[in-house]
């Protein structure tokens, strides 16, 4: 695909974010409604979720008809056009429900099949309106936070790096990721748990965090933000020549990456091992 082709996706990208993220920010100031749980009790969807949604996907639909879709709160559909684009309405919908003001709208769009092992991300943006902070990333031209060019940290030793991570909605396996945590915290700077993934992979192409971890990832939670962090320099994927997935991704520097990867597989060999996802 030509640059002037992906740089349209990407300014449609960001139109849409905007637009979209002016709706869920009037919506959590009216009062946020719980429309229903998913995986657990705790794992909510809000009715400015699926409004948000819709809104992203008729947009999307208006301006590109051949294209697919692939969110979070509705059904999939395949296109014709091999470009698929992978929404997650409210990232962070328990911070969006508390008012915690780390939530976003993420928005990208793929090149083949919408599985992160395969596909190819050409643009995307992330919006979060409670802060006004626009990031957006096209392959091969880079990473910017509301117009600036973003970088990663790089040479931040293991003992001064400030991780991010998230946890399962699942008791379960939240407890076995606390055991990780555990292991993990006393050989790093410190670690911090936002509550949306796109924004901590955002944060590790602003400098705001050196590595972020999470298991459990599904792919709208990090198509966007993995692009934003790999076009400002991290290495995203997950052990060895893995890609990132449901089963893990990680986000960093290269060198810091390769410093804590030989850590986290060994804490996730002795505590994870046993956990199906």
């Amino acid at each position: 695909m030509t640059p002037s082709a992906t740089a349209e996706l990407l300014t449609l990208a960001q139109e849409t974010a905007m637009v979209a993220g002016e709706l869920a920010r009037h919506r959590r100031a009216e009062g946020v409604q719980i429309a229903a749980s998913k995986s657990s009790p705790e794992d909510v969807v809000t009715l400015a979720d699926r409004e948000t949604e819709a809104l992203i996907r008729g947009l999307l639909a208006d301006a590109r008809p051949d294209d697919g879709f692939y969110g979070e709160e509705s059904t999939a559909t395949a296109g014709t056009s091999g470009l698929t684009w992978v929404v997650d309405p409210i990232d962070g919908t328990v911070n969006y429900l508390y008012g915690i003001p780390c939530y976003a709208v993420s928005i990208a769009v793929v090149e083949g099949d919408a599985d992160p092992a395969s596909w190819s991300a050409l643009a995307g943006a992330v919006r979060n309106p409670a802060i006004d902070e626009l990031f957006s990333a096209r392959a091969g031209d880079g990473a910017h936070l509301n117009g600036r060019a973003l970088q990663v940290t790089s040479g931040v030793p293991l003992s001064l790096a400030l991780f991010g991570t998230g946890f399962s909605y699942d008791s379960v396996r939240r407890t076995r990721q606390a055991k990780v945590l555990h292991g993990l915290i006393s050989q790093v700077r410190d670690v911090r748990r936002m509550g949306a993934a796109s924004l901590d992979l955002c944060s590790v192409a602003a400098g705001r965090l050196d590595l972020y971890y999470e298991r459990g990832l599904h792919p709208w939670d990090h198509a966007a933000g993995a692009l934003v962090a790999r076009e400002a320099g991290a290495r995203v994927g997950a052990f060895g020549a893995d890609r990132e997935g449901l089963s893990l991704l990680i986000a960093a520097a290269p060198d810091l990456y390769a410093t804590a990867e030989p850590l986290l597989a060994n804490l996730f060999e002795q505590f994870m091992a046993d956990d199906d996802i």
